[in-house]
């Protein structure tokens, strides 16, 4: 199986909604960083698996509508709480539908929100 893993780094905002938040329901930042990891069997004719050109493409407009924004502002985190399993579901959902992806056949989207913790979502494409 090949992979291909590209990366962005952005600072956004946001605050939990859930009972007894803590300090996390005050707004505050993250330097978020999304990676995407493509995956599949086999290369296309010019030996790629994904163009990374194309997906880093397809990431800038995601990334520039996050950046700096505040999650919870946002029409897709209304009434849900703006967690980081949430953003990387919807960041995957927003590259797939920007990119062109005939190689891979699944993709894997982690959500940083610092050094040490992330969450993913992943599905077949």
């Amino acid at each position: 199986m090949y992979s291909v893993t590209v990366r962005r780094s952005f600072i956004a905002q946001h605050f939990l909604t859930v009972p007894d938040p803590g300090p996390e329901g005050e707004r505050h930042s993250h330097r978020f960083r999304a990676e995407l990891r493509f995956e599949g069997p086999t290369l296309n004719e010019y030996g790629y698996l994904v163009d990374i050109d194309e997906v880093k493409s397809a990431l800038e407009p995601v990334v520039d509508r996050y950046r700096d924004a505040t999650l919870n502002d946002l029409p897709e985190f209304e009434g849900a709480n703006p967690s980081v399993e949430r953003f990387a579901r919807i960041v995957c959902e927003e590259v797939v539908d920007e990119a062109t992806l005939d190689g891979p056949e699944r993709v894997r989207v982690t959500m940083w929100e610092n050094e040490e913790a992330s969450a993913a979502y992943e599905t077949a494409l």
